[in-house]
């Protein structure tokens, strides 16, 4: 009998049986039940929500309306800061060097301040402060007051670095190692280096600049060369260098690598630098041969150069100097580096062109080593340096010295790491090339002062190729390009077409001292970095680098470009807004100009 109930209820329930419509009609009720209350919930919360925040629903209802809504800030004005901020570098602040190591100079790297200390005033000009001198009678004189320092007149008169008559520091262009002047020393360099006559070298960086005359020299020789040197006891070796008109970074070869990618310069030189070349097991020589191209040279002039000759004036004995040489020359060889060429107090080295010398550091215990895939080797952001050997790409056959294109045909010559772009390509290179002669032109008319004597340093705040740089190199100027740390690296592009540049982080301050800048030239960065960096804050280190009466120009979405006029008004710049190339409502260009003022302090 049991048996016989189960079988019944396996049998399929006939279409009209009653509790076939059980099931199906509770499973609807609780569907229709939870779909209402969803329903309910939406309403109610939309309600809530265009009751509390009409802006925020109205953006729900038309994304698209709102994107075009331009941001607005209120009207703000900007104190000064006191007049012992005249020479103010957030990221190389000698009153916080206290707080770091000494261990290998660590102290003079970027170490930025916490946000809750970043400053929101407005740096003052040195008391007395006047325009600058005009390129090029300023590669030779600047005023008093704009540099006002007399520990590195006092500290180098002996070596003709500068000399102060009256209200100007004047350059004869002395230096410790050209006593009869850099001109003469840089002729005995191009007997010995000749690819510096023919534009097989363009681009150069000169270690522990001074006052940058090597730089300035070079300049007149169509080389473009990166003077580089820490925030020291030497006060301002960088500002004078950018006073002058000659491009220059504060920064140091350290605990962190350089802000540049790798095989980038032509050309690299120390002069004197007092760089521990041979210590901490080659560590700085190793950044040197990282930046340098194949092909490129290393030029050394000082300790332990000339030491037979030399080694009285330097305070040892023959014998350390003569050891110094050998573990130079035995380090840069293990680097696949070659003695070029030897005259009196200079030495060049090149570095290898053929990838195999490498090979020798495959040997078990050699020193140093291949770096491993660990770090990306055009990494310049923050990265420390590492006791390794960069090899070079072999896959990048056209970015050698000899390779490359010579000055000026490198310009407009898409550059074979152009495809290690994302999106790169020698047609995307040709387009931004040819975009930008014809944006330039506009600029030109906008701002006729673009072209003149009255901008010589400048800089391109967030570049591509660049592009901006390349549609101005006719002009009496120099321009610094600026790659973002958080943007696609095109860095090498730049430096393959003979520019020069850096990476950098605009949520931190540059490294560069207060007014150093005639121009600057912003394309998109508030659309591409505000989601990252406070605007108000990019905007008052804008305001700290431009010199008073310098000029910027600000290509944006015009989402930004009221705000970016309200912020502008309240750091004392005068602005107007205009029309693109291409007349569009979406973007605009901002001419700005900073006024010149004196601190409230000075007396």
């Amino acid at each position: 009998m049991k048996q016989k109930d189960d079988n019944k209820h396996d049998k399929p329930l006939k279409p009209n049986d009653k509790s076939s419509k059980v099931v199906p009609m509770g499973i609807m009720f609780v569907v229709l039940c939870g779909f209402s209350f969803y329903l309910g919930g939406i309403f109610c919360s939309e309600k809530n929500r265009f009751t509390s925040t009409q802006e925020v629903a109205k953006a729900v209802e038309s994304p698209k309306k709102s994107v075009s809504t331009p941001v607005q800030v209120k009207s703000v004005s900007f104190s000064q800061c006191s007049a012992d901020f005249q020479d103010y570098t957030p990221c190389t602040d000698p009153k916080r060097w206290m707080k770091y190591g000494r261990h290998r100079l660590t102290f003079m790297e970027r170490h930025c301040p916490p946000a809750f200390d970043r400053k929101e005033c407005l740096v003052p000009p040195p008391d007395g402060y006047k325009e600058p001198i005009r390129w090029p009678k300023s590669k030779n004189e600047c005023w008093y007051r704009n540099v006002p320092y007399d520990w590195i007149n006092k500290q180098k008169s002996n070596q003709h670095w500068l000399r102060k008559e009256g209200e100007k520091f004047y350059f004869p262009g002395g230096g410790t190692m050209f006593p009869n002047g850099v001109s003469a020393y840089v002729d005995l360099m191009q007997n010995l280096i000749p690819g510096m006559k023919d534009g097989t070298i363009r681009t150069a960086i000169d270690t522990g600049c001074g006052v940058a005359s090597w730089g300035g020299d070079l300049l007149d020789r169509g080389i473009l060369t990166v003077s580089l040197a820490p925030r020291d006891n030497h006060e301002a070796q960088v500002q004078f260098a950018l006073e002058r008109g000659i491009p220059a970074i504060l920064g140091i070869i350290s605990t962190q690598r350089l802000p540049f990618p790798s095989n980038s310069f032509d050309m690299a030189h120390c002069s004197r630098c007092l760089i521990p070349w041979t210590e901490f097991g080659g560590i700085y020589l190793l950044e040197v041969h990282r930046i340098l191209r194949p092909g490129g040279f290393w030029v050394l002039s000082g300790p332990p150069v000339n030491y037979e000759n030399r080694w009285r004036g330097w305070n040892t004995t023959v014998e350390e100097q003569k050891s110094d040489y050998e573990k130079l020359q035995e380090l840069l060889t293990s680097m696949c580096f070659k003695l070029y060429n030897k005259k009196d107090d200079i030495a060049v080295w090149q570095k290898s062109t053929d990838n195999s010398c490498y090979k020798q550091l495959d040997t078990p215990d050699s020193y140093p080593p291949k770096c491993d895939d660990g770090t990306e080797p055009d990494s310049g952001w923050y990265t420390p340096l590492r006791p390794c050997v960069v090899v070079p790409d072999p896959k990048n056959k056209k970015s050698s010295l000899k390779a490359v294109a010579k000055w000026p045909e490198r310009l407009h010559v898409a550059p074979e790491r152009v495809a290690d772009v994302r999106g790169g390509s020698d047609g995307a290179f040709k387009h931004d090339d040819s975009k930008w002669k014809s944006r330039v032109q506009h600029y030109k008319k906008l701002l006729p002062a673009l072209g003149t004597d009255k901008i010589r340093n400048v800089m391109d705040m967030n570049t591509v190729y660049g592009g901006f740089a390349a549609a101005l190199v006719e002009d009496p100027l120099w321009v610094m390009n600026v790659v973002s740390s958080y943007a696609s690296n095109t860095l090498p592009v730049v430096f393959d077409r003979g520019l020069i540049g850096t990476f950098h982080d605009w949520c931190e301050a540059f490294s560069t001292y207060p007014r150093t800048y005639d121009l600057l030239h912003v394309d998109g960065l508030f659309t591409t970095e505000s989601h990252r960096c406070d605007m108000k804050y990019v905007l008052l280190e804008m305001d700290r680098i431009l010199r008073p009466n310098g000029y910027v120009i600000i290509r944006e979405s015009s989402y930004f470009v009221d705000a970016v006029a309200t912020i502008a008004k309240g750091m004392k710049w005068g602005c107007h807004k205009e029309s693109t190339e291409y007349d569009i409502e979406t973007e605009k260009v901002l001419i700005c100009q900073k006024k010149l003022w004196y601190s409230k302090q000075s007396s």
